[in-house]
């Protein structure tokens, strides 16, 4: 594969580019859309109550433009041609635009831009991501550059595509500046984004998480109420700010003075807790809109979860929040905590509140919260934050985990998931903080009941669960099993290093348990390598004779806290050992004793240079010791059993391992020509409906994208099989060309070692009675004409469309070892050079691949290629929603290797089942 250059895909959007939530630099958020002619109205009363200065900038007269000029603006109905985007908010209990943006076509390829925002919304940010949407849109519809005049004076409008992140060409003259700017994403402009959109969206939580003053709406002197358990949580918890009830027909809630409304209140709030029946949810929010409420947590049910009717509550809802600048946990949640000592904020019905530390944790489901809660009051595992997202209306987990990146206070985040809402967005984010902070998720769901039925091998592959597993393997998110894991493994990754390399060595002073944990941790990819005679030699003068010096270090019943003390520090300053397992199970001395034992070695390790290794034990003493092993200089999590520490060091040690490999590239290729692929795919959907391409339609699609195919063509004559038998040189394979049959085989549908044109025409004849017997004449495109292909292994490559996450793009062994075998590992696209890499190594028959039993190896890098083209080729057209390769024939190191057959299946887009 020759040196491949980098494709920069630009972030998703938590909706798209065209319409949804836009987050403002100051936190505070809007309402995008493309403009339509029933707009024109309401943009033209923003013109008129622009400046006279900023209208001058934007259409270069001081007078309102005429109603043709607005009409043109708003027709964005041919997006090539014309487009504008519209950003609203609500002011004065009135939707008013407050942003414009627009792109003209001027030549095939570019188009003049123009900018121009409401004077009171200046320096938000607005312009910037006006532009940058723009862009986008304009790529998607073939422009790829943008001119703009703007004056010379206008210093913002200049710093503003100054600092796009696009490579930028500008001239002055007679005081005006042509500026000239390419608009396909780069590395600059796609760093420049994430950056913006972490930064904002940072901006916009940080009033959940550090409010000046907290309102709570709908308490109450009820005590079994949540609107007295809320207000009851800020007070006993020392929340460090004021609390403001609110009620209509109470003078005084827990001691403290109750306001009749919001509206009332002395001074502007950041945060409001609402907890009111859902018919006066949205007068609420236009009260707390009055005051300047930044955050509403909507504890109020009734919502989504609830069907039909629900949801168009919820998004009524979500439209007016946004509407108004704020933003909204909930509804439908339990709330969140910041344990910070300087803020103490329980915004929430938990009775429960977790002792401080490093740990962030978000719940989809608040009643699972409540539980988790005192989970970590039992464990004393301290968290940072906690928040239960409830519906996740507006406020979403790849919100947090962008403000938990930059969170000072966390280190470890944790998730439970039940659904995810946007998962291409939630690749992209948690890719990036998985490279500093370790994302430990539980998601519910595991079942295969969600197998969805398809005509392709690549779908009937692709159980319900296969897509999550392949989205966290490519992010780094650690998958928990149980929430019980999920713990263990926060305890580990929040207190200890992560470790070099998957070498462990274990101590212990009973037989049993280490070999169960020897055992486990090599079934789960970890190394328990034999101590070299050096570490031999130190343990003998440490430990008892009767010891096994091993590994497992087995120092035998009556192991001593000293002969602990010793061997740890032995083992775990060795450069031979990259992580330490201690197991002990009480016989003659006290577990405390014990415990500050190892707690020594560990410390003394660790100044010998052991430092970069984690700790684990395995204290198997019954009740009374759970948690961890807490000293001033060292916590050491703590197992009750040898199986669990083992497996929560293997996904430990997956992880670092993942974090040490560089992340990867999205490649790109010259001669991959994704328009005639397009053309194809349209003109099927516009003749035929959704389906399967024609054999001849699914060649010229592998040519486009440069797919090695063998060589043939389709016969419809005996004649026409004859003459490409010739061309292509014999011996021949024919089979049926359909798109309809799957399994051509069953039916007869494939000849082999055709040796002459004879044996050609035999064929042809046979074929098509064959069909005709088994009903499936009507199906028959021709008969496909091959030569035969030898040696080599037969390998699979596939695409589904997953209905949550896009294209999977599926890998293993091909032909008739598909649904025996089964060997098949899947990715979400985009892939990566490195996704890629990993895909062909995965597989249980990678050995196949290798030179297996003199057998030449394969060319992995073509297979790589492969897969890298067919993630392109279904990104860059999504009427694609499944793809067969199958088999593709391996061939020798620097031959490549060659598809024999392919099937593709089309359907426009946002119609699929």
């Amino acid at each position: 594969m020759e040196k491949l250059r980098p494709i920069f895909y630009p972030p998703p959007y938590q909706d798209a580019a065209e319409y949804g939530r836009l987050i403002l630099r100051d936190g505070s958020s809007a309402t995008v859309h493309i403009a339509g002619l029933d707009d024109q109205e309401a943009f033209l009363a923003f013109t008129s109550r622009l400046s006279l200065e900023s209208r001058y900038r934007r259409f270069f007269s001081m007078r309102l433009p005429d109603e043709k000029f607005i009409t043109k603006l708003c027709d964005s109905s041919n997006p090539r041609e014309r487009l504008t985007l519209i950003v609203t908010r609500i002011i004065e209990s009135v939707p008013r635009i407050i942003a414009t943006g627009s792109y003209v076509l001027v030549e095939p390829q570019k188009a003049e831009v123009a900018v121009v925002v409401d004077d009171a919304f200046q320096g938000k940010g607005l312009a910037t991501l006006l532009l940058e949407r723009l862009s986008l849109l304009a790529v998607r519809n073939g422009i790829l550059g943008f001119q703009a005049v703007t004056h010379a004076d206008n210093r913002r409008m200049l710093e503003i595509f100054q600092n796009s992140g696009f490579p930028l060409h500008q001239q002055t003259s007679q005081g005006l500046v042509d500026i000239e700017l390419s608009v396909l994403p780069g590395e600059d402009s796609v760093t420049r984004s994430e950056l913006r959109d972490r930064v904002y969206t940072t901006a916009s939580l940080r009033p959940f998480f550090r409010p000046n003053a907290v309102a709570v709406i709908g308490a109450s002197r009820k005590e079994t109420s949540l609107g007295f358990m809320v207000v009851e949580s800020l007070m006993t918890n020392r929340f460090q700010g004021p609390v403001y009830p609110v009620n209509p027909k109470a003078e005084v809630i827990y001691s403290i003075r109750a306001s009749h409304s919001v509206r009332e209140l002395p001074e502007q709030v950041d945060l409001a807790v609402v907890v009111v029946p859902k018919e006066t949810v949205p007068q609420v929010v236009d009260d707390c809109a009055a005051l300047g409420v930044r955050a509403l947590i909507v504890i109020t049910a009734g919502y989504a979860e609830e069907g039909a009717e629900g949801r168009r509550l919820q998004e009524a809802l979500v439209e007016k929040v946004r509407g108004y600048g704020m933003r909204l946990v909930g509804p439908n949640c339990l709330g969140l905590m910041n344990t910070d000592p300087e803020m103490r904020l329980n915004a929430s019905f938990s009775p429960i509140f977790p002792p401080a530390g490093r740990i962030a944790m978000s719940s989809q489901s608040g009643a699972l919260g409540l539980a988790i809660l005192g989970f970590t009051k039992q464990l004393d595992l301290g968290l940072s934050k906690f928040i239960s997202i409830g519906n996740k209306a507006d406020v979403t987990g790849n919100d947090l985990l962008q403000y938990w990146e930059g969170d000072p206070h966390t280190d470890v985040i944790l998730l439970y998931l039940e659904s995810f809402g946007n998962p291409r967005r939630f690749a992209r984010i948690a890719r990036r903080v998985s490279r500093s902070k370790p994302i430990v998720a539980v998601k519910s769901g595991r079942t295969t009941a969600g197998k969805r039925a398809a005509g392709s091998h690549t779908a009937a592959l692709a159980a319900s669960d296969v897509a999550v597993d392949a989205l966290f393997h490519q992010t780094g998110v650690i998958r928990a099993e149980t929430l019980e894991e999920m713990f263990d493994l926060a305890a580990v990754l929040g207190s200890q290093p992560l470790p070099p390399g998957r070498r462990v060595a274990i101590v212990t002073n009973a037989g049993g348990p280490g070999i169960l944990c020897a055992d486990t941790c090599e079934a789960e990819g970890l190394e328990v390598p034999e101590p070299s005679e050096k570490i031999r030699s130190a343990l003998r003068a440490a430990i008892p004779r009767a010891a096994s010096l091993g590994n497992p270090v087995d120092m035998i019943a009556s192991a001593t806290p000293e002969e602990y003390r010793q061997a740890i520090e032995i083992l775990l300053s060795s450069e031979e050992v990259d992580a330490l397992i201690v197991i002990y199970i009480p016989v003659i001395a006290e577990t405390e004793i014990i415990s500050r034992a190892i707690y020594q070695g560990v410390l003394a390790a660790r100044a010998a240079g052991g430092v970069a290794k984690p700790v684990l034990a395995c204290m198997m003493v019954g009740e009374g010791l759970t948690g961890s092993l807490k000293y001033a200089e060292e916590t050491i999590p703590t197992f009750a059993f040898p199986e669990s520490v083992a497996r929560v060091l293997s996904r430990v040690a997956e992880y670092a391992e993942w974090r040490r490999l560089p992340i990867g590239m999205y490649p790109d290729f010259e001669d991959l020509k994704v328009e005639p692929v397009r053309a194809i795919c349209q003109k099927a959907i516009q003749e035929r409906g959704a389906g399967w391409l024609s054999g001849e339609e699914n060649q010229k699609v592998l040519q486009a994208v440069g797919l090695p195919q063998a060589p043939g063509g389709l016969a419809r004559t005996p004649e026409e099989a004859e003459a490409i038998a010739a061309a292509v040189g014999f011996p021949v394979a024919a089979k049926l060309s359909s798109p309809q049959i799957v399994h051509k085989t069953e039916l007869g549908g494939v000849r082999l070692n055709l040796a002459d044109k004879a044996a050609v025409r035999g064929a042809f004849s046979a074929l098509e009675p064959a069909l005709k017997h088994s009903g499936n004449l009507s199906a028959l495109d021709g008969i496909w004409i091959q030569p035969m292909i030898s040696g080599g292994v037969e390998i699979m490559v596939g695409v589904t469309e997953d209905p949550v996450f896009g294209p999977l793009v599926g890998f293993g062994l091909g032909g008739i070892h598909v649904e025996v075998m089964g060997d098949v590992r899947f990715r979400v696209t985009p892939l990566t050079d490195r996704d890629a890499r990993e895909l062909v190594g995965e597989i249980r028959g990678f050995r196949l691949l290798t030179g297996f039993r003199g057998n030449p190896p394969a060319d992995i890098e073509a297979l790589e290629e492969v897969l890298l083209r067919v993630s392109r080729l279904v990104e860059e057209v999504p009427e694609i929603t499944d793809l067969d390769l199958n088999p593709i024939i391996t061939r020798p190191p620097g031959q490549g290797c060659v598809i024999v057959d392919a099937r593709i299946r089309v359907e426009q887009p946002g119609k699929k089942a």
